[in-house]
């Protein structure tokens, strides 16, 4: 297929609550990916290197979170508002069923949305992220950075973030740094980001015990689950995956040796290979 570009698979969805911006490309099962959290991000930064390579396969929808800058903005907090976003999307194109790809805070809405709607999601895969600390302290080093950045924002602690989040520093190029740049300091991006990233936002949600916390209730997703991650992931340490890992019926883990946050991008081979592996399995050799 020619390769995609951002302009050619950009599609809106009008909704009852804005208007959800999304990339498109490909043709099958539908494969619903999700993007993370942090200064400048967008599900198309987060997959356009794999998005050629899944689109052969499957029907690909890289779908933008409010509160990021591409779809309308939201006043609520941007984890309260991804998982009403994904199913009014999901509701919008007419899909009952679907595989996806979360990484990091899309990781942890996939893991809510299969929580509370089982059979809403035939396959799931992570991307770091989902899980507890076990053994490394918490919150980690990216996110702490990610707090700095988001509570005083300047170059130079952008510079510093992007490096948390990857093991080979060459991957954080200018452009990289510029694209970002442009977009974390949108003034209404900002904005959204300080209700997720401010350590007053951070203080009140560890103080909200009287939740159930969703990694306390893992247990109850019942689709296939592949959990990957970077070995040497600085933002989410690897130690993370053990809770899933054990408590999620149906799942399994792939670690990526010299491997940041970004494992989509930094092992972008070695994890296209174990994710399309993972989603073509026939159901009948799924793990049980």
């Amino acid at each position: 297929m020619i390769e995609p570009t951002c302009e050619s698979t950009l599609r809106e969805l009008r909704t009852d609550e804005g208007v959800l911006r999304y990339h498109e490309a490909g043709q099958g099962t539908p494969l619903l990916m999700l993007h993370g959290s942090g200064p400048g991000v967008t599900g198309w930064r987060n997959y356009r290197g794999n998005l050629a390579v899944f689109a052969e396969h499957f029907r690909c929808l890289v779908l933008e979170f409010p509160g990021f800058g591409v779809s309308d903005p939201t006043d609520e907090h941007p984890m309260v508002a991804a998982p009403s976003a994904v199913l009014r999307f999901l509701r919008g194109l007419g899909l009952d069923q679907v595989d996806v790809i979360g990484n990091s805070m899309g990781g942890i809405v996939a893991a809510n949305l299969a929580i509370a709607r089982p059979g809403l999601f035939r396959r799931i895969v992570t991307i770091g992220g989902v899980g507890r600390n076990i053994f490394s302290p918490s919150p980690g080093e990216g996110i702490k950075l990610l707090v700095d950045f988001t509570e005083d924002p300047t170059r130079e602690k952008l510079v510093r973030w992007l490096h948390s989040m990857v093991f080979d520093p060459a991957v954080v190029t200018e452009e990289m740094i510029e694209e970002r740049w442009q977009q974390a300091t949108d003034p209404k991006t900002l904005e959204s980001a300080r209700r997720m990233y401010s350590r007053e936002a951070l203080a009140a949600a560890a103080a909200a015990s009287d939740q159930q916390p969703y990694w306390a209730m893992l247990h109850k997703i019942t689709a296939p689950t592949l959990i990957t991650w970077g070995r040497d992931d600085r933002v989410s340490p690897v130690d993370m995956a053990l809770l899933p890992m054990r408590t999620i019926p149906r799942a399994e883990v792939h670690v990526l040796p010299n491997c940041g946050h970004w494992a989509m991008i930094e092992q972008k081979e070695a994890w296209e290979s174990a994710v399309l592996a993972f989603l073509t399995r026939p159901d009948g050799q799924s793990t049980s």
